[in-house]
């Protein structure tokens, strides 16, 4: 458990460049994009990376033996490449150059965002993943948090220090993890797969996945979507500040935090679907009850109460996956993972988008709340029963 809280470490760095770059890239847009839709097509250029990239460096990562490991080369490539482009952000000089860093840095999270996740089941049993899991979501809602809270006053002094603090913290953080994390000596069993770098579904994927699969992608175009908006709707909608705005966000990711360990825990004790579908039908109430809310206090506590229930989903949902397939693709699964939720997050925000420039803002919550409740049907085709003696068959042993 100490590497995993290490490892966190690497959650931590992705965790607060995402939060910043959500909630305030937006308003960079917003000084040259007048439709909400284009800011939402704009908002979606890391999840085009993601849908081709991704799967293909999480493939290729199974595959490579460094004297770094399998892993962390790409994270030495990435992370200092990632951070210069991300505080290059704020200084851009007009919609080119934004769109141009915007694409440089999202670019280069490509290269290692799914070796960094495929890392926590490599150094990790089978059957401590879903804790696992609760701690590196626990550094990265930290993450998040600070960037939500810290990021708000940053921002108020000047644009660029919140993306400059995030680089900063980028770079902390991979000399952590190089230290830190051997991959050839903590590995739970070290072995390069010895297949090409192929991305499919032969073999590997059963229709309890698939249907998983199909659950992740709708409550990812639900979260997408809010989190996309939110600042926006929180200064068009609510009339808060943007200060306000972006901090309320903190509120969300505090109670995911704490959530976080804890849904580990429960998802290890009960079953990771049970405590999935009890945190859907959590957030199908939550998002359409925020739609009725119209101040500041209650829009608080209601998202204190969501980041509690994404937390039941969100920690839970990775190593379900990773628990219906073979060890040794662990790489090619997580990449296929978010493949799943890129397609979610390139889908949502211009859909998004385009519902709010003929409707207004008050739709944002409307459409999270249906887009849960797909999954929430997605989730009950879901038939776990009778693959755990088949997986374990394949793998030597899986807790489903």
């Amino acid at each position: 458990m100490k590497k995993t809280w290490l490892l966190g470490f690497g959650f931590f760095s992705i965790s607060i460049t995402w939060a910043l770059y959500n909630a305030f890239v937006p308003f960079f847009l917003d000084d040259f994009l007048k439709s909400t839709l284009l800011i939402g097509f704009m908002m979606t250029i890391d999840n085009y990376f993601a849908l081709f990239l991704q799967p293909w460096i999480g493939s290729r990562s199974d595959r490579t033996n460094s004297r770094f490991g399998k892993r962390m080369p790409y994270l030495l490539i990435g992370m200092p490449l990632a951070a210069l482009f991300g505080a290059l952000i704020p200084w851009h000089t007009g919609l080119l150059t934004l769109i141009l860093f915007m694409v440089l840095m999202n670019l280069s999270m490509s290269l290692y965002r799914s070796p960094t996740v495929a890392l926590m089941p490599d150094i990790t049993p089978d059957n401590k993943r879903t804790q696992a899991n609760g701690v590196i979501n626990f550094m990265g809602g930290i993450g998040s948090i600070i960037a939500f809270g810290g990021g708000a006053f940053l921002y108020e002094m000047h644009s660029s220090l919140p993306f400059l603090s995030a680089s900063i913290l980028t770079l902390i953080c991979l000399a952590i993890l190089l230290y830190t994390i051997k991959e050839k000596r903590d590995a739970v069993a070290y072995a390069p797969a010895d297949h090409k770098p192929t991305i499919s579904f032969k073999g590997e994927w059963n229709r309890p996945t698939l249907f998983l699969l199909g659950a992740i992608f709708f409550w990812f175009l639900s979260y997408q979507g809010v989190e996309a908006f939110f600042t926006l709707y929180g200064k068009n909608h609510l009339q808060l500040t943007e200060g306000q705005s972006s901090f309320s966000l903190a509120f969300f990711s505090l109670a995911f935090v704490l959530a976080a360990i804890p849904s580990g825990l429960l998802g290890n004790r009960f079953g990771k679907k049970p405590v999935i579908a009890i945190g859907v039908v959590g957030l199908i109430l939550i998002f359409a009850a925020i739609s009725f809310v119209d101040s500041l206090l209650p829009l608080r506590i209601m998202l204190i109460v969501g980041g509690i229930f994404w937390a039941m989903i969100n920690i839970n949902s990775y190593p379900f996956i990773i628990a219906l397939g073979k060890e040794q693709t662990i790489g090619t699964r997580t990449g296929i993972y978010y493949l799943v939720s890129s397609l979610a997050a390139i889908t949502s925000p211009p859909l998004m988008g385009g519902l709010i420039d003929l409707f207004g803002y008050s739709v944002l919550f409307y459409f999270a709340s249906g887009g849960m409740v797909i999954a929430l049907l997605f989730l009950a085709g879901v038939r776990d029963k009778g693959l755990t003696k088949t997986i374990s068959a394949q793998n030597g042993s899986t807790n489903i």
